[in-house]
This record gives C-alpha cells, structure tokens and sequence, in this order.
C-alpha cells in the first residue's frame, strides 16, 4: 500500500514522500492519526500543487531574507550599556539587546534565535555578529558597545 506522508516520521520518511507500508499499518495507523493519506492519483496531483506552492513561498522567503542582508550589510550598530571606569560592562550584551538595536535603528525584524554572537561580550568596544537568516542567507553585522 503506498501512502503519502504528511509529516516526517523518523524511520519511515519525509514530509510529502509516497513510501510503500503494509496495508494495516496505513489503515490502523498512519491514516486514522492524520500522518498520512492514500496514494491515489487524486491525492498525488493535490501533493504536486502543494509541492509547488511551497516551492513559490520558500523563494518568496528567500528573496525576503537577501534583501535584508543587504539591508544590513556594512551597518554599526550602537548599543548603550552601563559600564565601569575600566571599560567592562555590568552583566552582557546578548542577542536580545542586538534584535532590539537592530529593530530601533534599522527598522528590522529579526528574532533573536537567528543572531549568534562571538564569545561573551563583557567589555566596551566593537564586535561582529552573525545573522543566520536561512540556510542558505546569513550576514555579519558590527555593533559598538558605547557607555551610557
């Protein structure tokens, strides 16, 4: 019995594959639990329109996240921070304070899960992060540690 996947299962396949399985194993369990349809050919031509819509988005999303990285690309960011008379800072800069700075003077929205920054931040100065945008678009943004 061939099945169309609609979720990844570990040991069985990815989203949107069509994988052989035993008939009670595709009647008792993957299609009652919604993991999976019947390969029929009515079934088969709404998977390749949904492939191909997908598609159409992920390269939206694509040609979305390029044109942020050069939105961001050769910019310093000035973070304020409370810091002794020896330059260290009191606590770190993570990448919280870095996707507010890039949102107040940019105007960019991106979540703070995607910035990676170098090791701790402690001390005043200029630091490079990274912006893993996609998988396949990520920039480097300067941002400057000043005392407030």
């Amino acid at each position: 019995m061939d099945i169309i996947l609609l979720k990844d299962m570990d040991k069985l396949g990815d989203k949107h594959s069509v994988v052989s399985v035993k008939p009670g194993y595709g009647r008792n369990y993957l299609i009652p639990q919604g993991v999976g349809v019947v390969a029929n050919a009515v079934n088969r031509k709404k998977l390749d329109t949904l492939i191909a819509e997908e598609e159409a988005k992920e390269s939206a999303r694509l040609e979305e996240y390029r044109s942020l990285a050069q939105q961001m690309e050769g910019k310093t960011l000035k973070i304020g921070v409370k810091a002794g008379t020896t330059g260290k800072i009191f606590g770190s800069v993570t990448s919280v304070q870095v996707s507010q700075a890039l949102k107040d003077q940019l105007g960019l929205d991106v979540e703070r899960k995607k910035i990676v920054l170098p090791e701790e931040v402690k001390d005043l100065g200029t630091y490079q992060a990274t912006i893993n945008l996609h998988k396949e678009v990520s920039t480097k943004i300067e941002f400057e540690l000043i005392a407030e």
